[in-house]
């Protein structure tokens, strides 16, 4: 090879290099799955009533396990001056049969572009809410309980079932143990600013062994605008629940599918929690609104008018017996008061799991689950126990325990 020919291959080396000193791109994902035992599991609705059995099946994380399996790519570039681009592209995906998660979307997870700066980060696209953010990291579900673990439904959404699209977040720096964050959806429609309009806002604060988070969030039109928008539900089509619910079978989701024409979704949750030496408890309280029943957004076969509510409870503890070894119980209870003087059901939640690391990449854990609901559900049928992420149950209690294996890269 003479020189003239060198000298491409010398410039092409040092702009890699310079390239890979400014910016850098990791790919990093989960894999999580087991078995799950549960009973009581609807397999049809007969004249004479729900019919079902008990079920063993192999289930994916992000149906029943620790935290869904998942890829993705994340990557940052200095521009100067302490001004960064960011950028997170996370694809969700069923572990025990390889399909695509979230709906079939490539990047169904996460997907957003961003500036960070000392005063804080700016990102754009589809993106956890508030809530999610600020206030889910007090509950049991993501700390060691997972989807089973989660709230009826995953009903105040703390456990990320559904993401936001088109949206704008600022997440403030940390100072001195303050960390504040506002969102904002532009809902795109022409002449209208406020149809299909999500906004939340949240906030955290820890210093010592202590710490406490708010979220809140604003949403118009929620059957399309926030249960339609996620590529794992669509709006109103073939049933009569909307995105609420499966399009075919109304069961699915018996919890909150029947208000699916609320004008306007409200969710608030607070949590705080405190750690002494190996132990942590935590306490959390969410309030979801499903407001103006009755409107145009969705499906409203039973005629319900005003305000449906939920008020959720929950205390949990873990404690850290060896670096390796992991154990936490919980007890959440929640209440759905009806809508328009109408129904109104009780959720108590059991939960108990125990988490073992083999590295600081791989684990194996066992979640447990016993729910018992009552009174009168959404869709006016009496209340069934329905474990996030399960099949509801045929009665009005429900069991489930879960072995599973979860790997990091």
């Amino acid at each position: 090879m003479n020189k003239k020919s060198l000298v491409p291959v010398v410039v092409l080396m040092s702009l890699s290099c310079l390239s890979h000193a400014q910016s850098n791109v990791t790919l990093y994902g989960i894999i999580d799955s087991g078995l799950n035992y549960t009973n009581n599991v609807q397999t049809a609705r007969t004249a004479s009533g729900l019919a079902g059995g008990h079920q063993i099946a192999m289930i994916e994380g992000g149906s029943a396990g620790l935290q869904g399996s998942r890829w993705g790519l994340r990557g940052t570039e200095d521009l100067g001056g302490g001004l960064k681009a960011l950028f997170v592209l996370e694809s969700g995906f069923y572990s025990n049969n390889g399909f695509l998660n979230q709906g079939g979307a490539e990047f169904g997870r996460q997907a957003y572009v961003g500036l960070s700066h000392a005063i804080g980060t700016v990102t754009l696209g589809r993106q956890y809410d508030p809530v999610v953010d600020m206030y889910g990291p007090f509950l049991a579900a993501p700390q060691w309980g997972g989807y089973m673990a989660s709230h009826p439904s995953d009903l105040d959404n703390a456990l990320n079932s559904r993401r936001i699209n088109n949206s704008i977040k600022y997440r403030s720096a940390n100072y001195r143990g303050l960390t504040v964050e506002a969102m904002m959806n532009l809902g795109g429609t022409a002449g209208s600013f406020s149809n299909n309009w999500i906004w939340g806002a949240g906030a955290g604060y820890a210093a010592g062994p202590f710490s406490i988070g708010a979220g809140y969030l604003n949403i118009r039109n929620p059957n399309t605008s926030f249960f339609g928008a996620n590529p794992n539900a669509g709006p109103a089509t073939t049933n009569n629940l909307g995105s609420f619910g499966s399009p075919t079978s109304p069961e699915s989701n018996p919890v909150f599918a029947g208000y699916a024409s609320a004008k306007m979704l409200e969710i608030v949750g607070v949590g705080a929690g405190v750690s002494i030496g190996s132990a942590n408890v935590n306490f959390a309280y969410s309030n979801t609104r499903f407001e103006d029943m009755g409107s145009s957004s969705g499906p409203n076969t039973l005629r319900y008018a005003g305000t449906a509510a939920f008020n959720n409870f929950e205390v949990n503890a873990k404690y850290q017996f060896t670096p390796s070894l992991l154990a936490g119980v919980a007890y959440d209870y929640t209440r759905n008061g009806g809508a328009g003087g109408r129904g109104g059901a009780n959720y108590n939640l059991f939960s108990a799991g125990v988490d073992y690391f083999l590295s600081k990449r791989t684990d194996v854990y066992t979640v447990a689950v016993y729910e018992k609901a009552s009174g009168t559900d959404s869709l006016g049928q009496s209340a069934v126990a329905q474990i996030t992420g399960l099949t509801p149950s045929t009665t009005d209690k429900q069991v489930s325990l879960r072995i599973g294996m979860r790997h990091k890269f």
